[in-house]
């Protein structure tokens, strides 16, 4: 049995292949400085070849990451690997982790390759791979549909060839734990060289079994695990990060193994991934979800408030999650508001959006009579989906009724000049829409809008959250406020910059007034 787990977080390469997922280089950076927080042991940071961003953000967070191993993605082909090496090369702990694909289907309808093919290029690519990286990594795509005499081979081969870790895919989620279980246990009985390397696992969630499949290979000998936050992911997404630590760390009776994840960080980098994607969590999710420690049964209650060990097998503290008590209110001053945000672990901010932050708390306070953990989370949460404004919201005014067309006005700001604009529409957020796309220049297909209470009351803080699409590219925006329609119209604008940030104004046909 292995002594410790080790965490592959592929949030920022997999996750964001999640359908509408798109993260800019400063989300990712963002993201990445959470996960070093959250103690994870690698980040892969995206694939390199696949973009010109995707390299950049890789580039980025080697730069900036010191204490966790940055890998990057890269096909069996030596450009692939040269393009990875490039945006590694100033990592403190780089990884190459080269793929090529193994089953006789993938083989066949795919790459077109024998096996003496596929096993000739992979330990080409692996000892090209060395040359430049000391760690390399090499996954046998849909290794638990291979032949598992052609798998043995190929994965004591690419282990003489210099490879560090051997990933085992189930890559679209087909295998079950025992089975999965047993490919882990062939490997280790069949292998004469495996231990020279980590064993590692990628599984998808296709069947609801990538927790379980893991945590199966696990017990076999697995030592590194691959997962994403919220299980993001193609398809039905990867093995959940926050499921797997929970589970062993719940049940180290049975498991009997250790991890380096701080536990208190996991609800806050959910919060976070959530944010920034924009994919929500489900409330029923097991241990991010809204509803993962609440109790309903009158049975339940009376059980937690005699013993809440009848009921909770884990506390909320463990994972992070504050009681949501009152802290501040509009009286309270700066030093206290920094306080808070020390104790609730926001510890790596900025001056400048502690104070954006801040300043958006004074407001708030005058609108709310509490100010709960939660209002402030979303407040920061903000601060940190923002991108430059390009168009700053001035005002917005809104006439509806039952029996009257919806009408708003709303005046944008650009380059200190006003733009202000009127439309109508389906209801007060429809025509308030129209009439930013009117004020931009441009239109949007509005893709998804999702809105939820912050917290409880009449004067609830609102997160509304949009995603809108443009040629085909996917943009998401967020605001906060105890106005929905306020919020409605933040998101929308924020989604509207951000697409302008990332493709620019002459691919969106920007004709707005300019200074």
């Amino acid at each position: 049995m292995i002594e410790r787990v080790k965490i592959f977080d592929t949030t920022l390469r997999d996750g964001e292949q999640t359908p509408g997922v798109n993260l800019n280089i400063t989300e990712k950076l963002e993201i990445a400085r959470q996960l070093e927080k959250l103690g994870v042991d690698v980040i892969e940071a995206g694939f390199a070849i696949a973009s010109p961003g995707d390299f950049e953000a890789v580039k980025a967070v080697s730069k900036e990451i010191k204490n966790v191993t940055v890998a990057s993605l890269a096909r069996a082909v030596e450009k692939d690997i040269d393009r990875a090496w490039e945006a590694l090369r100033e990592a403190e702990s780089p990884r190459i982790h080269t793929f090529i694909a193994t089953s006789d289907i993938h083989l066949k309808y795919k790459l077109k390759m024998t096996e003496e093919e596929v096993l000739e290029r992979a330990i080409a690519m692996v000892r090209y791979a060395k040359k430049y990286c000391s760690d390399v990594e090499f996954s046998a795509e849909d290794a638990s549909r291979t032949r598992p005499e052609f798998l043995v081979k190929v994965v004591e081969e690419v282990i003489k060839a210099g490879a560090t870790v051997v990933n085992i895919p189930d890559t679209v989620g087909y295998t079950t734990p025992t089975e999965f279980g047993n490919l882990i246990k062939i490997l280790k009985e069949k292998v004469s060289n495996i231990d020279k390397v980590d064993i590692s696992v990628h599984c998808h969630n296709d069947l609801g079994l990538a927790v379980a499949n893991s945590l199966a290979a696990v017990l076999n000998g697995a030592v590194q695990v691959e997962c994403t936050i919220n299980g993001l992911g193609e398809r039905a997404g990867n093995t959940a990060m926050e499921e797997l630590i929970m589970g062993i760390d719940t049940r180290k009776d049975f498991y009997g193994i250790g991890h380096r994840i701080n536990t208190t960080q996991i609800y806050r980098t959910s919060k976070l991934i959530t944010s920034l994607t924009g994919v929500k969590v489900q409330p029923n999710k097991a241990i991010v979800g809204a509803n993962a420690f609440a109790h309903e049964s009158g049975i339940h209650q009376h059980g937690v408030l005699s013993e809440r060990s009848t009921y909770e097998i884990m506390r909320p503290e463990k994972i992070g999650l504050s009681q949501n008590r009152m802290v501040l209110g509009k009286l309270s001053g700066r030093h206290a508001f920094e306080e808070r945000l020390k104790e609730m672990g926001y510890t790596s901010l900025t001056p400048e959006k502690i104070q954006k932050a801040f300043e958006k708390f004074k407001s708030l306070a005058d609108k709310k009579k509490e100010i709960l953990d939660r209002d402030i989370e979303a407040l920061i949460e903000e601060k940190v989906s923002e991108v430059p404004e390009i168009f700053e919201l001035d005002t917005f005014q809104i006439t509806s009724g039952n029996k009257s067309v919806a009408t708003s006005t709303v005046t944008l700001i650009r380059n200190k000049i006003a733009i202000t604009e009127a439309a109508t529409g389906d209801g007060p957020v429809d025509a308030a829409f129209n009439a930013i796309e009117r004020a931009v220049g441009t239109s949007f297909t509005l893709e998804d809008y999702n809105l939820r209470a912050v917290t409880e009351g009449k004067d609830a803080l609102g997160e509304v959250t949009v995603r809108v699409s443009k040629d085909e590219k996917m943009f998401i925006g967020r605001g906060v406020s105890t106005d929905i329609i306020e919020a409605s119209v933040k998101a929308y604008v924020n989604a509207i910059n951000r697409a302008i940030s990332e493709i620019g104004e002459d691919s969106l046909k920007i004709v707005a007034v300019q200074g």
